[in-house]
């Protein structure tokens, strides 16, 4: 299906970089991250919770460095990785140093935090030796203490030219391949800091709300804010920041992705709130079919509608719909076509095998059309 004009997104044009194996800005799809949140010298658990993380579709992932035992471990965590691991470094420059060494294929840092010009230069290079990019991570709250004097309070310009500065000082170490964020867990200020910063500079962009909150709260606000970004064009890489499994933070993301039609990935439900009309039990099937469907990667559109309302309407928007019929039958559709009819005590079943066959379908098709190539 083509794309139609009030669905098409103008994407900011940015300079690309690699972390890793991924690119990241230019034309370049927008990555998924997230990070860790498990003890990094425990090796073993933290190399579970990336496995985890990248099993859900993350692109990169983010381990936490605060002293030289975690840097120790990275190594293990990096060779065991799937995925490009960004190393979190707040202050300490002999951490990102160590860092580097580890293998971490870029290194969240703020050179202006880390000290000397010496500190900065051994920390350009060690990125440099061992192939490293780095973002500058502005933090509305923890802005410099000069620009929080000057400007009476954490604003947009205040967080622009804190990672114009922080650039600067990589820029003039012959530096350039970064990215940068500038956060807040205020959405207006977030989106405000990175409509400027996308003004000011082609680098490429990191979104996020910090600190948004739990599952609902954060998600609710980091899809007004990353969401109304990409929707303007601007963003390259993306991390959901949310008190809950680093897990659940990866499928928001695609989800937001999925919503503004920039990246598809795994199964798109389309369902009805339900209401008295419900032919069939419509919010226990979803959430039963979406635990089952979970590992499904390939992107599938999927319809779960309760009555003939709204089914066959939106049924045939989509690859395989359910419309609720009465007396327990229920109308299958494929390619938007009413195909048969199914009864409620197979219904869950049959849908997980629908699509699980679909998917197969086209991974296969996907596979000879690469071997043909």
């Amino acid at each position: 299906m083509s794309v139609r004009p009030y669905r098409e997104i103008h994407r900011r044009k940015s300079r690309r970089i690699m972390v890793g194996s991924v690119a990241v800005g230019g034309d370049a799809p927008i990555t998924v991250q997230s990070m860790t949140n498990t003890v990094t010298a425990d090796a073993a658990a933290t190399i579970a919770q990336v496995r985890a993380i990248e099993e859900a579709g993350a692109d990169l992932v983010r381990v936490s460095c605060p002293d030289e035992d975690s840097t120790r471990a990275l190594k293990a965590i990096v060779a065991a990785a799937r995925q490009p691991i960004i190393a979190d470094i707040h202050f300490h420059y002999k951490r990102a140093i160590e860092a580097a060494a580890a293998g971490a294929a870029c290194l969240r840092i703020n050179p202006g935090n880390i000290g000397s010009a010496a500190r900065v230069r051994d920390v350009v290079k060690a990125a440099k030796d061992h192939g490293c990019t780095m973002r500058i991570g502005v933090n509305a709250g923890s802005l410099e203490r000069d620009l929080l004097e000057r400007y009476g309070e954490p604003c947009p310009e205040a967080m622009v030219e804190s990672a114009l500065n922080h650039a600067r000082i990589l820029e003039d170490n012959d530096f350039f391949d970064f990215k940068i964020s500038v956060k807040a867990s205020d959405v207006f200020l977030a989106v405000a800091a990175y409509q400027g910063l996308a003004d000011a500079c082609d680098y490429p962009l990191h979104l996020g709300v910090t600190e948004a909150g739990g599952m609902v709260t954060g998600t609710v606000k980091s899809s007004i804010g990353i969401g109304s970004l990409l929707w303007a064009g601007i963003g390259d890489t993306i991390r959901v920041s949310l008190s809950a499994d680093p897990v659940e933070e990866v499928k928001v993301g695609y989800e937001i992705l999925k919503g503004l039609g920039l990246r598809h990935r795994g199964v798109s439900i389309i369902s009805c709130p339900s209401c008295a009309r419900q032919q069939f039990q419509v919010i226990r099937t979803v959430e039963v079919l979406e635990q089952r469907l979970a590992h499904i990667a390939t992107p599938i559109t999927l319809s779960i509608i309760g009555c003939v309302v709204n089914g066959p309407g939106e049924a045939r928007e989509t690859m395989i719909g359910v419309t609720g019929g009465g007396q327990g039958s229920h109308m299958v559709y494929v390619n938007g076509l009413t195909d048969h009819k199914i009864s409620d005590d197979r219904l869950v079943d049959h849908v997980v095998e629908l699509v699980e066959q679909r998917a197969a379908e086209i991974a296969a098709r996907d596979q000879a059309a690469t071997a043909a190539e």
